[in-house]
């Protein structure tokens, strides 16, 4: 923090589940009529505001105590009432400010703050420190399922540290307590070690989430192998009983022909019958004729016909 100590104070805007880093550009939706207050004040003179996020966003009337002590002074770019009420703005977050106290005044809040500057770095420790939060961004960045691959061109331009740091955590699937704790931190050193140890515990769980993924697919891929191998086996042995099978059949058939009592001319050609039986694919049609026949000369009462 600089030396720089002057109270300022400005309109205050609570806000739901979001925190505003400096130089950050968002759309807000307000409904509060204490909100939509504190908002045309600040268009009614220079346009700053201080934005601070909510302890719990289910508390509709947020006092002091309901709120962070570090907010972003920020300037309203654009407002717009809409039909049912409420307010459609946006903003662009400015710089860092500690809020030293609130004050109700005409229907809406306002905040005594202090500017929570960082102190100025030298370009070489600012060139490294940049090099670092990008190096481990671009981690994050194909390793998340959240983040698309654009947002490394447009991070990639930013020089500053500090503004690097609030971008990078800006683009980053943080809860609201942990992007408030990197707003906190006005030190440059600081708030990129913070960052870079929220980076590496997300990289973490990303590398866990896809290594468990990949156990899955694979455990999938093997499951359905086996399920194929295991109806290729089911088809193999079914077809193996049937060749089984058939010997006994070719026995039997030799049986009947031997015990039917047929002349040793018509036995002589039901084995030779048989024979060629014995050398056919029992689906191929020819097959199923010649079995036929030999079903039908042991099926002839050989025994009684006349001598």
């Amino acid at each position: 923090m600089g030396d720089n100590v002057e109270l300022i104070e400005l309109p205050l805007l609570p806000l739901r589940d979001v925190v505003v880093y400096p130089h950050m550009v968002i759309p807000l939706f307000v409904g509060r009529e204490r909100s939509i207050q504190a908002l045309e004040e600040a268009m009614a003179s220079d346009k700053q505001i201080l934005l601070v996020a909510q302890k719990n966003a289910s508390v509709d009337d947020p006092g002091e105590d309901d709120i962070y002590q570090v907010g972003t002074v920020s300037t309203v770019l654009q407002l717009l009432k809409l039909p049912d009420g409420t307010v459609k703005v946006l903003v662009e977050g400015g710089y860092r400010a500690k809020l030293e106290a609130v004050k109700s005044t005409d229907g809406f809040y306002t905040a005594m703050t202090v500017a929570d500057e960082p102190a100025d770095l030298d370009q070489k420790e600012a060139d490294a420190l940049v090099q670092s939060a990008m190096g481990q961004f671009d981690k994050y960045v194909n390793l998340s399922k959240k983040v698309p691959s654009e947002v490394l061109n447009s991070v990639s331009g930013i020089e500053e540290p500090g503004r690097l740091a609030d971008t990078i955590a800006a683009h980053m699937s943080l809860e609201l307590e942990q992007k408030q704790a990197i707003l906190e931190v006005a030190d440059i050193h600081e708030r990129i070690d913070q960052l870079m140890g929220l980076m590496d515990a997300e990289i973490d769980l990303f590398q866990v989430e896809k290594r468990i993924r990949g156990r899955v697919k694979k455990q999938m891929e093997k499951s359905q192998r086996e399920y194929y191998l295991n109806e290729q086996m089911k088809a193999i042995q079914k077809e193996l009983g049937d060749m089984d099978e058939a010997p006994n059949e070719m026995e039997e058939l030799q049986e009947k022909i031997k015990n039917s009592g047929m002349s040793k001319e018509a036995e002589a050609k039901s084995n030779a019958e048989l024979n060629k039986l014995k050398m056919m694919s029992p689906m191929s049609a020819e097959a199923s004729v010649v079995r036929s026949y030999l079903d039908w000369m042991v099926g002839v009462p050989w025994k009684n016909a006349p001598s």
